[in-house]
């Protein structure tokens, strides 16, 4: 592996020697002829390996080594010296040399440790610069989280921003696949370039082909002046397609031709034009099964799923959910100008229980509602209704549920007589503890008589009173 190396030696016939059999490799070489002229040389470049002598006019090879640590922690240091002991060689490692040979050298022994060097100063470069994009994730509330499944997913983006690669977010309504999108592209390299986000299901098909790729003067009705589309606008940068698996098959094969060859025509010219764009899609859409139904095009599908990432629900991250209120009550509290305000410990037990079928979406609004109807700091079961039911419960409120949906929640085998007794026995007594033990208002509730209600108290062993 080839890279930038300094030789830091006051002997000149040496640094000529190692010069040419670095050189020879490939590797682009810098000369020190000591320590001061090594300082001006690692302030003024970036290196992957230092290979230095340690007895010079002006110094010694440790405090080079000194030096290029304070200078760049990753940076690997190569010790070559003729005054080899012990002492020296177990100082040098203590203090952070990656290697220590002594002279005469062979030449290929240094070779190899100069690309050994090489290869280690690159990996902790990217292990460093892996460790920064995951902190930054960290620290961003729409990827936060303490899960397995969110921690995966941070690691996944950290290693694909460091690509150009097309990126295929999957996931429910409301999981945050744009903030996904967001966090790949600002923790990239073109994070100084634009990042143009488009929905498009929120276009019929010929106005989405005028969005992507642009439009001439006079290529419709209405088009009264030429018009750069997104994939121009994105132009170095990365572009965002939403709800990707709405496209029609016309589009898809536009969409498969950029990718392709990176090449676009406006509607209504036949000049095209080349971007380079990054591409990230999302879909809450099964695009494989789409492909299997005819309604998306494979060749798109794999161009398009080159590195896939799945954002979970948020049922299957409980445990975030915590972080995730805290963090929004700051941010309400930010945004409305009001008290922040904390939520009880039942009223999260409530929030853990539920399904959340609007996922983080629907957390927060559920936060933000409960922030503006509590008239007390704290935040209670009490304002969070529509999680407090059962999921069974909200069905039923939605629309009548038909026999068939019960009988489908139940398990195949059971002892009928006796679960029916005991629903008959449940749905009683909630509707007398609904009615304060008023036994006609509980007839009325239950569809029965008051007669009807005496009897099944007796046969349910039901408390009259």
């Amino acid at each position: 592996m080839a890279g930038k190396i300094l030789i830091v030696d006051d002997e000149p016939h040496m640094r000529q020697v190692l010069v040419s059999n670095l050189k020879h490799q490939g590797h682009e070489v810098i000369e020190a002829a000591g320590v001061n002229d090594a300082r001006r040389a690692l302030a003024e470049n970036r290196f992957e390996a230092v290979v230095t002598d340690q007895k010079m006019g002006d110094g010694e090879g440790l405090d080079v080594l000194a030096f290029a640590h304070e200078t760049d922690a990753t940076l690997s240091v190569v010790f070559l010296t003729a005054f080899a002991t012990i002492e020296l060689a177990v100082e040098s490692m203590r203090r952070g040399s990656f290697d220590f040979i002594t002279k005469p050298f062979v030449p290929e022994v240094l070779l190899a440790s100069a690309s050994r060097a090489i290869e280690h100063t690159l990996l902790l470069r990217e292990n460093s610069r892996l460790r920064d994009t995951v902190s930054r994730l960290e620290g961003s509330s729409e990827i936060s989280g303490r899960s397995d499944r969110i921690r995966e997913l941070r690691e996944k983006i950290a290693r694909v921003a460091q690509t150009n690669v097309t990126v295929l977010i999957t996931g429910e309504t409301g999981t945050g696949k744009e903030l996904v999108a967001r966090a790949v592209h600002h923790s990239g390299g073109r994070a100084a370039k634009p990042l143009v986000a488009m929905n498009c299901a929120a276009f019929t098909e010929s106005l989405l082909e005028s969005e992507l790729f642009g439009h001439e003067r006079g290529a419709f009705t209405g088009a009264d002046r030429p018009r750069e589309g997104l994939f121009e606008a994105a132009h170095e940068g990365t572009l965002f397609l939403d709800e990707a698996g709405e496209l029609s098959m016309p589009a898809q094969a536009k969409l498969l031709r950029v990718l392709v060859d990176g090449l676009v025509t406006r509607v209504g010219s036949t000049k095209p034009r080349r971007v380079d764009v990054r591409l990230i899609v999302a879909t809450h859409r099964d695009l494989k099964q789409r492909v299997q139904d005819g309604l998306f095009r494979h060749d798109l599908y794999y161009r398009l799923a080159v590195v896939p990432l799945e954002v979970p629900p948020l049922r299957e991250r409980r445990e975030d959910i915590p972080a995730l209120c805290d963090f929004f009550l700051m941010q309400i509290a930010r945004e409305l100008k009001m008290p922040r305000r904390s939520i009880s410990a039942d009223a999260m037990q409530v929030l853990l229980r539920y399904d959340f079928p609007g996922n983080i979406r629907e957390l927060r609004n559920l936060v933000e509602r409960a922030c503006i109807l509590s008239t007390a700091d704290e935040i209670t079961s009490e304002h969070f209704p529509v999680a407090r039911e059962s999921g069974f419960a909200r069905l039923a409120r939605e629309r009548p549920i038909t026999p068939n949906e019960i009988a489908d929640m139940l398990p195949e085998t059971l002892d009928m007589r006796e679960f029916l007794a005991a629903v008959e026995k449940a749905l009683i007594q909630r509707a007398l503890s609904a009615t304060n033990g008023a036994q006609a208002e509980a007839a009325r509730k239950l569809g029965l008589t008051r007669s009807d209600v005496y009897y099944k108290l007796g046969k349910h062993n039901i408390e009259r009173s």
